[in-house]
């Protein structure tokens, strides 16, 4: 086990779940929801988290620069070299309108174009995913800490979990085409990666517009599990592309 890694990954749980009390904070209060240029919503929780974990990210790695959803969204993206954060403060921002449990804290390194460390926490679920290179994957609930795994997919078909928010019905349809599904449901935010991490679902395609913040902490969880997200035309997706866009893409496990 990398005890590098182990030490910067509890370190980078205890930052997530300082931005997770402040998610709730808003979320259990009448809060505002305004638009951003893009037409996307944004809420007091987004702000709050992020200016809480740039602190903690900078205090901790000052030497590591950081790339986060709403400072992007104001035109602050630092240069970035071989490694660096990537910050999703809530992901899922629509579940979180809606009031449904299902949005993320999500905190991501990237080193050399790869996530190889990754923290999930869905506060209002009071489920966290974690996970790094060298030091497997777990899930952390009711105070149990347990290992994850992807799992072998079975002869009875894929269980796949698809986006509640942001479905293409048609192309969904058009991936599965051939392949044996026996069951499909829907989830918010990257929760849907960490079902895929921890053996709850077999499949997750991506046939949206997504950016690198939004799937790179539940990709390193993926990973760690024994998982992999790859493009359509099957390469392993990679981070600090131009724009920071992900083309479409499938998770999956073993």
């Amino acid at each position: 086990m990398n005890e590098s890694m182990t030490v910067l990954l509890e370190d980078v749980i205890g930052i997530a779940r300082q931005a997770g009390e402040l998610v709730l904070e808003v979320y259990r209060s009448d809060f505002e929801v305004r638009g951003k240029d893009d037409a996307s919503p944004v809420t007091e929780a987004d702000e709050r988290a992020e200016a809480l974990i740039l602190q903690a990210l900078a205090a901790l790695t000052p030497q590591i620069p950081v790339i986060s959803e709403e400072a992007a969204a104001a035109g602050k993206v630092p240069e970035v070299g071989r490694r660096f954060w990537l910050v999703d403060p809530l992901d899922g921002t629509r579940e979180f309108i809606k009031r449904n449990g299902e949005f993320t804290v999500n905190i991501a390194l990237i080193d050399n174009g790869e996530p190889v460390l990754g923290v999930v926490l869905a506060p209002a679920l009071a489920r966290l995913f974690a996970g790094a290179r060298g030091c497997g994957a777990f899930i952390e609930q009711a105070g149990q800490r347990q290992p994850i795994n992807c799992r072998a997919v079975t002869q009875e078909g894929l269980d796949v979990v698809a986006s509640r928010s942001h479905g293409d019905a048609q192309a969904l349809d058009k991936f599965l085409d051939g392949r044996q599904v026996r069951s499909l449901k829907s989830a918010g935010s990257s929760l849907k990666i960490c079902l895929v991490a921890c053996g709850e679902a077999d499949l997750y395609p991506r046939l949206g517009r997504t950016m690198e913040w939004d799937i790179a902490a539940g990709h390193a969880v993926l990973v760690a599990a024994g998982g992999q997200i790859r493009t359509l035309g099957g390469d392993a997706l990679s981070y600090g592309k131009p724009g920071l866009d992900n083309p479409h893409f499938y998770a999956h496990g073993l």
